[in-house]
């Protein structure tokens, strides 16, 4: 089967037996941004991807694999608003063409929190490209945990949602087509979930530790904190709220086309 996945810091625990276990030899996996995570689903180049949620909501015929989840129940710190200025005198916003759920997320923060409408362009994720011309950038994933926040004003979109609704943020799950999940002679769940909780074991974050910090200019103890403390790796019943919630108000935004029945993989022996 193939996997469509995304090299980001925030996935690595997620791949840990894929990459480093026997999993990987069940699958061929790739790598690519998240908005094309979404559209290799689409196209059924990948039978299986960690998907924005937002794609959800537009990609037909898909299931989410239960239980698993990049998501936030306090800041993230690797999705930011990077701004020149208040918001309230911010009238352009360049935006990460890699992402589509923080997109949305933006979207609905300005209409329904922030009480503004300023123009939005999608741009690459370059900060410096970015604010040459608008007044503000989102940035999503590594690039946004190496920006000097000192040097900007700046907003941590899943502190702002929680600050908002009182909910957890649902940034991205994996999915898998639905004729994937039923040829699937495997308990896919399991194997997902599996290789997470290893990912997460501390003796396996102080390897991703000692590999990201040099990649990203972090400190190890840095790495693990974000991994451990800013991103939640479960998709629990709270999660599950918040994202019923952002499916509501994004429809709502007119950002999503409908709000999408929650379908989940059903649970097969497993046998790897």
């Amino acid at each position: 089967m193939r996997i469509s996945a995304i090299p980001y810091l925030n996935t690595a625990p997620l791949m840990w037996d894929f990459e480093r276990g026997v999993a990987g030899q069940g699958f061929e996996i790739s790598y690519t941004v998240p908005s094309q995570c979404a559209v290799e689903l689409q196209q059924r180049s990948a039978d299986i991807g960690i998907i924005p949620s937002a794609a959800f909501a537009t990609v037909p015929r898909l299931a989410i694999l239960p239980g698993i989840a990049i998501a936030a129940k306090q800041a993230v710190r690797s999705i930011l608003l990077v701004s020149k200025k208040p918001i309230e005198q911010t009238r352009t916003v360049a935006l990460d063409n890699s992402s589509l759920t923080s997109v949305a997320l933006v979207h609905i923060l300005f209409e329904k929190y922030w009480k503004t409408a300023p123009r939005f362009d999608s741009l690459p994720p370059d900060l410096e490209g970015m604010l040459a011309q608008h007044d503000a950038a989102l940035l999503i994933g590594d690039p946004a945990l190496g920006v000097d926040r000192s040097q900007y004003e700046t907003w941590d979109l899943a502190e702002e949602w929680i600050r908002f609704t009182g909910k957890p943020f649902v940034f991205a799950f994996w999915a898998v087509t639905q004729a994937a999940a039923e040829r699937a002679p495997i308990d896919l769940a399991a194997i997902f979930q599996q290789s997470r909780d290893h990912g997460l074991e501390p003796r396996n974050l102080a390897a991703i530790a000692e590999t990201w910090s040099v990649k990203l200019g972090m400190a190890k103890m840095d790495v693990i904190e974000y991994l451990t403390t800013n991103i939640h790796y479960y998709l629990d019943a709270a999660c599950l709220e918040g994202l019923q919630l952002f499916y509501r108000y994004a429809h709502e935004c007119n950002v999503i086309p409908s709000v999408p029945e929650l379908q989940f993989a059903h649970a097969k022996p497993a046998l790897i």
